[in-house]
């Protein structure tokens, strides 16, 4: 979650019909710009005041679970500091370690020295001996921590825990959407659309039909390049139901070292970048966009073969996998469920 700016703007969408009546709010928050569409059909609140609802909801999130943000509760919290934390700080640590225990470790949000030691983290590193991976290894991650944060009088001290650092990066975007729509439907809207790098739909599109969602072709560039060098692989609708959306890949952030490429995607397990050749997975969770995105990470962890059997083994998910062929080729593998349209 990188450094927020929130410019929020609010304009009247085409309506499919005399009743329905959709509204764009946009702006730039966490690192990139946001996008909520949604119809106002049935909303007794005023536009207006929904938008500056959604900006102090981003701004909240931001100040409570930035890592990039100083003076946020986490980063006062990796920094040592006692904090009296938020029920949205909560909420999320809850998540993640709920995470962590369904992903057997994959999603470890515990893990944040070995992201710094690998160069990305919060902390700028270098090329970790092996030595130094192992004591990473046997001193970070959700396995030395409880299932729920122990609290003095509200106060949570980090000394008590040994002084553990987290690092949300693998599902606070995803988590993001689910509150902006949690939101929404708090108000009564049914048909919408919230966009933060991450994205939650429901219902039909101001023309009536389904969201579409673009999907990137994974395209190793430089990285140090701005992102717009990639290709659309093709359009995936969402049938109307309800589903978070979201793509994790190592083809836009690595570096390479003595001819070898260390991808971002850091194993908690190992303690190491991971060496195989899924190149992308685009997952679509039932059950929110904090799902998908920690599942998508998932899938990123363990390789190819492991996330087709995660996927088919669980009917709360679809994707749509890239990979490298043995000829170097990219090859694709597409769930049952997972409509991508050309």
């Amino acid at each position: 979650m990188n450094k927020f700016l929130t410019l929020c703007a609010l304009v009247l969408l085409v309506s499919c019909t005399g009743k329905d009546r959709y509204i764009q709010v946009s702006g730039q928050a966490q690192g990139g710009a946001y996008s909520v569409k949604l119809n106002m059909k049935g909303v007794n609140v005023r536009a207006e005041t929904i938008r500056d609802s959604i900006d102090a909801l981003l701004v909240h999130i931001d100040t409570t679970l930035s890592g990039y943000n100083k003076r946020s509760q986490l980063s006062r919290f990796n920094a040592g500091e006692a904090i009296r934390p938020n029920a949205l700080f909560l909420e999320m640590y809850g998540f993640a370690y709920r995470m962590w225990e369904r992903s057997g470790g994959a999603v470890d949000c515990a893990a944040g020295p070995l992201f710094d030691a690998w160069g990305f983290g919060f902390r700028e590193g270098v090329m970790p001996s092996d030595q130094e991976v192992r004591s990473l290894r046997s001193t970070c991650g959700m396995a030395l921590l409880p299932a729920e944060l122990p609290l003095q009088d509200g106060v949570l001290d980090p000394a008590g825990l040994g002084f553990p650092r987290l690092n949300f990066n693998a599902v606070a975007q995803g988590y993001s959407c689910d509150i902006i729509a949690r939101y929404l439907y708090g108000l009564g809207v049914k048909d919408m659309l919230v966009d933060i790098g991450e994205i939650w739909c429901d219902g039909r599109n101001p023309s009536g039909g389904p969201w579409a969602v673009g999907i990137d072709r994974p395209v190793d560039r430089d990285p140090d390049s701005v992102i717009g060098d990639q290709g659309l692989t093709g359009i995936w609708s969402s049938g109307q139901a309800p589903c978070g959306v979201v793509t994790s890949g190592n083809y836009r952030k690595y570096y390479v070292k003595d001819g070898r490429k260390y991808a971002h995607t850091i194993d908690p397990v190992s303690g190491y970048p991971v060496q195989h050749n899924l190149l992308s997975a685009t997952v679509v969770s039932s059950e929110g966009a904090g799902v998908a995105d920690a599942v998508a990470t998932w899938c990123m962890v363990v390789g190819l073969e492991k996330a087709k059997e995660l996927v088919a083994g669980d009917p709360s998910l679809e994707a749509y996998l890239v990979y490298s062929g043995e000829d170097g080729r990219m090859q694709e593998w597409v769930s049952a469920g997972f409509t991508l349209r050309e």
